[in-house]
């Protein structure tokens, strides 16, 4: 089982990180909702949990809980630019559907 970054999100997440002053991370998990059942969840993380699942790259630590590994396992998170607007781009291998919106998405 395995969480990936891209070299775009690991220097983004260890600037911002250094901005902060503190943090070890980011944590990438998943919650119940929207039209198609999931979405992606976010956070930077300043102290690691004992249920923790912890994948390294790139010099960043990546925070997964185990619930939330099953629907992520083999995702690549990556920082992108189009355009104006610029983000986290999840590349999960196990979706299989998205919502119109794109805020969340099945397996």
């Amino acid at each position: 089982m395995s969480v990936t970054l891209s070299e775009a999100a690991a220097r983004h997440v260890s600037r911002y990180l250094s901005k902060r002053g503190k943090g070890v991370g980011v944590r990438l998990g998943v919650r119940t909702t929207g039209c198609s059942g999931l979405a992606y969840t976010l956070e930077y993380v300043d102290a690691l949990a004992t249920e923790d699942v912890v994948f390294e790259e790139h010099g960043v630590k990546v925070l997964v809980d185990p619930k939330s590994l099953a629907y992520i396992d083999g995702t690549t998170l990556d920082y992108v630019r189009e355009g104006l607007n610029e983000g986290f781009r999840f590349n999960n291998p196990n979706e299989r559907d998205k919502c119109g919106c794109g805020e969340s998405f099945r397996v």
